[in-house]
């Protein structure tokens, strides 16, 4: 008579956890799909990735908690802490600015991005900036400064420092022009942007402004197309650490 094969050994685990951990990962897996980052603050994609740090430690342990802890006994907690408050606002104010330049981004006239410095919207191309010069091109780009403006003014971003960084591509000026380097250009482009967002009612107090030249390109100054997006200038709002 033949034997009858062993069931495989799990070291001791019950059966049904492997059966319960492959459906658990992959609803795991199907809600991730389902989620736009770009709908979600930091604050709440921090805790949403905290319930699973202790996921595969063990059937017992399960995840961290969204309950509220001690200091909620004191009247605050982690969503109320100032910092989490202000970084909660700057993503709304992401959001926000996504939305309402929806039609220039899609044509790359307008990025958005975030790095250390805080919310970065650069104004690039054309459609601001001809070659060697710091005059904006106020009938293509009235609407989208002023909406600018209304970003800057929002609830979100009360209180909130910007900075205006003027850039320009590789090619020299003439020294016999108005500017005599891209220094002197690149500043002034931050300025006239200064202007015009000051024209359409943000507080000019709330404004640095800097030049770069060419010294921080974002494309290939090779192609005209590239020395277009250098062309440009970020408003930056600024994180509480770049004040």
């Amino acid at each position: 008579m033949a034997r009858k094969k062993k069931k495989q050994e799990l070291g001791g685990i019950a059966e049904w956890i492997v059966t319960y951990g492959d459906m658990i990962t992959l609803l795991l897996v199907f809600f991730v799909a389902l989620f736009n980052i770009t709908e979600s603050d930091t604050t709440q994609v921090s805790q949403l990735i905290s319930t699973f740090n202790n996921i595969g430690m063990g059937a017992s342990t399960g995840g961290n908690s969204l309950a509220s802890g001690r200091l909620a006994e004191m009247g605050n907690s982690i969503a109320t802490l100032p910092s989490m408050e202000r970084g909660r606002m700057l993503a709304v104010a992401m959001r926000k600015a996504v939305s309402l330049f929806q039609p220039e981004i899609r044509s790359n006239k307008v990025r958005i991005t975030a790095d250390e410095r805080g919310l970065v919207i650069t104004l690039a191309s054309d459609m601001f900036f001809m070659p060697a010069s710091a005059q904006i091109n106020i009938d293509e780009t009235r609407g989208t400064l002023i909406r600018l403006a209304e970003l800057l003014n929002s609830e979100q971003l009360s209180g909130r420092k910007f900075r205006i960084e003027g850039h320009t591509d590789s090619l020299p000026t003439d020294p016999a022009g108005p500017w005599f380097s891209n220094w002197e250009l690149s500043a002034a482009r931050a300025v006239n942007t200064l202007h015009y967002l000051t024209d359409f009612g943000v507080q000019e107090s709330r404004f640095q402004v800097a030049g770069f030249s060419a010294t921080v390109p974002v494309a290939e100054n090779a192609t005209e197309e590239g020395r277009a997006y250098n062309r440009r200038v970020d408003i930056i709002i600024l994180d509480e650490g770049h004040l």
